[in-house]
């Protein structure tokens, strides 16, 4: 029996924004016309060679309640924060930073000129983990292994895939999937993804057909119910992110940069942060 291919239920066009000391992003997620995918809260798309859209980077700020993941296409992105971390994330490099109870760190650019690139997605997390200690997963390019297929080379920040290859990314409670696919030409790329997971593609570069619908750069497209997704590259190929977790289910309370549950727990992070608690 062949499996049932998830439908495209939603396309978005990304929506241009600005973060930080004034970045130049691009958001695909956390927008008036796609507030959330449970279990994911937000996603941006940053993508300039031009240092004015980007050297201002972002400066000191702070989280809690949720991760960032930052992966880079192209360019370099320097971490430092208040528990003495500090790193520099590289092309096919990512951090899956768990922001929990708090941090407060900055990301600038590790460059004066050329093509920055790449994505910062939130994932949430559960009541039961908001408050637990910060901590970070970081690795290199050659330590996020690819699953090769023909024409497709999935880079896996996360998850295992239907062929055994396994991102370094562990212990996350929505059991997700985050993988670079990098596709050429025509290239068609299948997996199995239960319903029981949110999922969403978000193209980079290039153009796919996924789901019965076709999408190109800064657009994202959410799966629909089914047991596995298909997408095909266009005739350029492409690059794209896809995502896939479990819902969480709970409610999301968001103040700026602390997602709660709760508006008095909001309120609490914002006095944590303002008394020099994170």
């Amino acid at each position: 029996m062949s499996p049932q291919l998830r439908p495209i239920v939603k396309t978005t066009q990304g929506m241009p924004t600005s973060d930080g000391a004034g970045v130049k992003l691009t958001r695909l997620l956390g927008t008036p016309d796609l507030r959330v995918l449970d279990p994911f809260l937000m996603l941006d798309k940053f993508h300039s060679d031009n240092p004015g859209d980007y050297l201002a980077g972002f400066p000191p700020h702070p989280h809690r309640g949720f991760e960032t993941v930052t992966y880079m296409v192209e360019g370099r992105m320097r971490h430092q924060d208040n528990k003495g971390h500090e790193g520099v994330i590289e092309p096919g490099g990512v951090q899956w930073m768990t922001a929990a109870r708090g941090i407060v760190h900055s990301e600038m650019p590790e460059q004066e000129d050329g093509l920055m690139s790449g994505f910062q997605l939130w994932v949430n997390l559960p009541k039961a983990e908001k408050m637990k200690d910060p901590g970070y997963q970081e690795y290199d390019e050659a330590q996020v292994p690819s699953d090769i297929r023909e024409g497709v080379t999935a880079k896996i920040v996360t998850g295992q895939t239907s062929t055994g290859v396994t991102g370094p990314v562990t212990d996350v409670t929505v059991d997700p999937l985050y993988a670079e696919l990098r596709m050429e030409p025509g290239a068609v790329f299948e997996e199995p993804i239960p319903d029981a997971k949110t999922a969403f593609l978000a193209v980079h570069t290039g153009e796919v057909e996924a789901g019965g619908m076709k999408l190109k750069e800064a657009q994202l497209g959410v799966f629909g119910r089914g047991d596995a997704i298909r997408i095909k590259a266009g005739p350029k190929g492409a690059r794209l992110m896809l995502a896939a977790g479990k819902p969480i289910g709970e409610p999301i309370v968001w103040g700026g940069p602390f997602v709660m549950t709760t508006e008095g727990e909001v309120r609490q992070a914002m006095l944590d942060y303002q008394q020099g608690r994170f």
